[in-house]
């Protein structure tokens, strides 16, 4: 028998671990690395239960459903007695279920990210390009004194080489910290779109403005896998009150759905979304987000494979 917190239920009322299905998504329930406050692991199974209201599955933008294709492998495993435990344990579970399927991660804290590019990394031979939907740059050296955390996976990520630091685009960010912190990525040839660079940004048209120039540089670079990373907290707390560390000044929820169907028009080989933390939630808003931005994210993917 597992934790008790881990989830019985399946995105979409999908079947459990149908291995024919080329689609699933797995549930990450670790937040032993948060700052702030805890309560991610229960985001797995507040964003599977958010998603039942999906009921007929078909997208407005897309036309297209995951419904017939989606499996849900469940809540993986995992130790719970530190992050070097949780996450030696978890990249050979993600290596596994990324040859079979094409996955979204439903975390947990942020510091899940790390051992899934590595396991993307491995698999696919090259480093990766990535979106970075966040209220925090994530590019601390250090934990508060540990060596690794939720705040640390982007420098962890470039200082690694599994990804392609050109082609590495953060948007959303707005928390303090330090110039060397907040400016890593933009110092190490990435892009930042800040919330406030966002402000008023969100018709098709001016999403399709910012994103230009990342996609111009992934052309330059042969066109690297691009993998997403959406932390929850990149939405202002309006729209996502149930995060452990909210920042007000952040996105709407329309800007992000309108930044996931923008790169619906493009391969993407992989999507986390992170920091859900019930406990701080009214209404089930962020849960409901993070449902729909999932659910945006497989319809996006089904409906460019089908054409």
């Amino acid at each position: 028998m597992g934790f008790a917190f881990l989830s019985d239920s399946a995105f979409m009322k999908a079947p459990r671990s149908d291995a024919a299905r080329p689609w699933a998504v797995a549930g990450i329930a670790w937040d032993g690395a948060v700052t702030n406050r805890p309560g991610a692991r229960f985001g797995p199974r507040a964003i599977r239960a958010a998603s039942h209201m999906l009921c007929d599955g078909v997208h407005p933008h897309f036309d297209s459903t995951p419904e017939g294709q989606l499996t849900d492998i469940g809540d993986l495993e995992l130790p719970s007695t530190s992050l070097e435990a949780m996450r030696a344990a978890l990249l050979p579970k993600a290596a596994a279920l990324i040859l079979r399927h094409r996955m979204a991660w439903l975390g947990g804290d942020h510091s899940i990210t790390l051992p899934l590019l590595r396991a993307y990394r491995a698999w696919l031979g090259q480093p990766l390009a990535v979106v970075h939907f966040d209220a925090h740059c994530d590019t601390w050296q250090d934990h508060f004194g540990e060596p690794s955390g939720h705040g640390t996976w982007v420098y962890e990520a470039i200082q690694e080489g599994l990804v392609v630091a050109p082609c590495f685009l953060q948007l959303g960010i707005r928390s303090a910290g330090v110039r060397a912190a907040r400016e890593y990525v933009r110092d190490q040839g990435g892009l930042i779109h800040t919330a406030r660079v966002l402000r008023g940004q969100e018709s098709p048209q001016q999403i399709d403005a910012l994103l230009a120039p990342w996609r111009e540089r992934l052309r330059a670079r042969g066109d690297p896998p691009v993998y997403v990373s959406l932390d929850i907290d990149c939405l202002d707390p309006a729209f996502a009150p149930g995060t452990g560390t909210p920042e007000p000044g952040g996105l709407t929820t329309s800007q992000v759905l309108g930044f996931l169907e923008a790169l619906g028009e493009q391969s993407l080989v992989g999507m986390d979304c992170v920091e859900v933390a019930p406990p701080y939630d009214h209404a089930e808003l962020t849960s409901y987000a993070a449902a729909c931005c999932v659910w945006t994210f497989l319809c996006g993917q089904i409906a460019l494979r089908g054409r």
